[in-house]
């Protein structure tokens, strides 16, 4: 019997790109939705990398043939368990199918800047007549109203404004860009989010609504105790590296061997007192500096040392495996081979094996849940440019073989980029 997924039955007409949007409809789309991914045939998701081969290091090996587009990683990734159309929204007959998509569709989001599904005379008002119970998820960076509605952002920048780089950094040095960019994912995690929230209000109610999802609102919340710790005090929070306000030792120590880390955070005595006993240094625990959280935090610098010279004799599994037989909190930084090695994941059944059938076989991590204990298929590769053009097209709006051609040569779809 087949895994009956939570959101089957549920269409999502996806006009994202890059990370943020992408990533937002594929945990949509790992939960059973029918997700449709809507790219222009001259405004491509450019998440799909270079039109032209080209050295990039996401590419499988043998390089990126005649269609990288169809070949980038980072895009297969992401937009797993998606089907794929490109259609022209800048021409009024890319507009009226969208429109009849709308009709048939429970879900419309989109991460363009506000101003953009307006000007395409898609906003949310004109969909509603279409299908009062649509619901339509935006993901502006700054939101719809106020003095920075109309400008654009990805990760980095709320990742600035919200104040998380100014707390980033090591004690007494400047700020700090986290690796990554954090804030792409952190909205998608809202966004989809909200889209189950805004879901579950239709089916009780009957009636669609429209969800923003602000990328720099979301961001925000993560630094909320900094946020209110100077509504309250009239502080700013200093950078601090590893370390923690509560807990000591913290931090991210050097093992043997080239680039290698484990992570330790002690969160009280009695973990300290079992982390000195795990690694049979018995004067730590009896020496009296090291005693109390308050008598640790004062002598950091020096119980750091001390750590440090520990874990540097030491694989950084091998530190995990001792500290969390003795119940201390500590984790190896695993690179990208040891983490599609690591023994834990694969006993779970995290990565699965996927074939795309321009980019071949590889090994994608599934949803980050179980479902009755069972990991989430991934149930079809990442789209290439336009593959369902005719599928939906033909099989859910019922067009007919001229009429898709018709669309063709007039260029509002495609099956490949037209740049």
């Amino acid at each position: 019997m087949s895994l009956r997924l939570p959101l089957d039955g549920v269409r999502v007409l996806d006009l994202t790109m890059i990370a943020a949007g992408p990533y937002a409809t594929q945990l949509l789309a790992d939960m059973g939705a029918e997700v449709i991914k809507i790219e222009g045939p001259t405004r491509y998701d450019r998440y799909r990398g270079p039109l032209r081969g080209r050295d990039r290091e996401d590419y499988p090996p043998g390089g990126p043939g005649d269609r990288p587009y169809n070949q980038g990683t980072r895009f297969n990734e992401v937009n797993r368990n998606k089907l794929g159309i490109a259609l022209d929204l800048a021409k009024p007959s890319g507009v009226a199918i969208f429109k009849r998509l709308a009709a048939v569709s429970d879900v419309v989001i989109e991460n363009y800047s506000p101003r953009v599904m307006g000007n395409f005379g898609l906003d949310y008002s004109v969909l509603q007549v279409l299908n009062p119970g649509l619901i339509m998820v935006s993901m502006p960076g700054f939101g719809a109203t106020g003095p920075y509605r109309n400008y654009v952002a990805n990760g980095p920048v709320p990742e600035a404004m919200s104040g998380l780089q100014h707390l980033t950094g090591y004690a007494g040095g400047p700020p700090m860009k986290i690796s990554g960019w954090y804030y792409d994912q952190t909205n998608s995690l809202t966004a989809a989010f909200a889209t189950l929230v805004a879901l579950h209000h239709r089916r009780r109610t009957g009636r669609g609504q429209h969800v923003e999802s602000v990328m720099l609102e979301a961001a925000a919340l993560l630094v909320g105790e900094a946020i209110v710790d100077h509504a309250v005090t009239g502080r700013s929070p200093d950078r601090m590296g590893n370390r923690h306000s509560q807990m000591v030792p913290h931090g991210c120590y050097r093992c043997a061997g080239e680039d290698a880390w484990v992570v330790i955070a002690v969160r009280n005595d009695a973990e300290w007192r079992r982390l000195c006993q795990a690694v049979g240094r018995l004067d730590w625990e009896t020496d009296e500096r090291f005693a109390t959280v308050e008598g640790r935090r004062l002598h950091e610098d020096e119980l750091d040392r001390l750590i440090e010279g520990w874990t540097a004799e030491r694989d950084h599994r091998e530190v995990t495996s001792m500290l969390q037989e003795a119940a201390v909190p500590a984790g190896a930084v695993l690179h990208a081979g040891e983490v599609m090695d690591d023994p834990h994941l694969s006993e779970r059944g995290f990565f699965q094996g996927v074939v795309h059938p321009e980019a071949g076989a590889a090994l994608l991590p599934r949803a980050g849940w179980l479902l009755g204990g069972t990991p989430l298929p991934i149930r079809r590769p990442a789209p290439c440019f336009g593959e369902h053009n005719g599928h939906i097209l033909a099989e859910l709006l019922g067009l007919m073989p001229e009429e898709i051609r018709a669309l063709e040569d007039g260029a509002v779809i495609s099956s490949r980029p037209l740049v």
